[in-house]
């Protein structure tokens, strides 16, 4: 009986992994990006993120003088910002920096770096990490405060990561049930609106019709 419970959980173990690993590997490729900025310019990143849901930010300026202290034209300025405006993390003439946020409303959110105008014109080098839901999660941590073995961590790991999937898919769902909602008033609009312009146009025509039937009248034409 112990062996047969042992195998059901390495067979769904396996499924699992086979499932969800690749996910997971998509999900940590991603999780730190370099940005080349030159100076007087602004690049900015933008990620989609649920209501809720926490974002974690880390970003450091790769110092061109290694050894030396980071020069003056290497400082930055980071302004982290909702789909509605509202600024979370504002930080001007840094090197280095982190922000955490939990977001409001579901949307695109922006980092936007800006490097201070040089001449000569310098490239500054930014490494920049964004993990916002899940990918927040410090599994180390987790593992040493429970002092619990290794498959169960990895189960635990793809647990919360079908959990997050799941969640994701009710957000589609959800979003995609307004934009069906959008077409469907957007097509109602669309049909009024072609209606009333018919209306105008035989209107139109049939003023135009009767004046020049009055016209010929007039004119003993007719």
């Amino acid at each position: 009986m112990r062996n047969s419970i042992h195998l059901h959980h390495h067979l769904v173990l396996l499924l699992l992994v086979v499932v969800v690993a690749p996910w997971l590997l998509i999900c940590r490729l991603v999780e730190s990006v370099q940005l080349e900025l030159k100076s007087g310019h602004t690049k900015c990143i933008s990620d989609e993120i649920s209501d809720n849901a926490m974002s974690f930010g880390n970003y450091f300026v790769v110092n061109p003088n290694e050894g030396y202290p980071i020069p003056d034209s290497h400082k930055i300025t980071l302004r982290v910002g909702s789909p509605r405006g509202s600024s979370y993390h504002y930080a001007e003439t840094v090197d280095s920096g982190t922000f955490w946020f939990t977001a409001e409303v579901a949307g695109d959110y922006t980092a936007c770096f800006s490097a201070i105008d040089q001449s000569p014109e310098v490239t500054l080098i930014i490494d920049f990490d964004w993990k916002s839901g899940f990918a927040i999660k410090d599994w180390s941590k987790v593992a040493k405060k429970g002092h619990i073995e290794a498959m169960e961590l990895e189960l635990k790991k793809l647990f919360d990561t079908l959990s997050n999937i799941h969640y994701e898919m009710l957000y589609l769902r959800k979003r995609e049930e307004q934009m069906q909602e959008l077409n469907k008033t957007t097509n109602k609009k669309m049909f009024t609106f072609s209606l009333l312009s018919l209306l105008v146009c035989l209107s139109v025509a049939g003023l135009q019709l009767w004046h020049l039937k009055s016209y010929f009248r007039r004119k003993k034409l007719l």
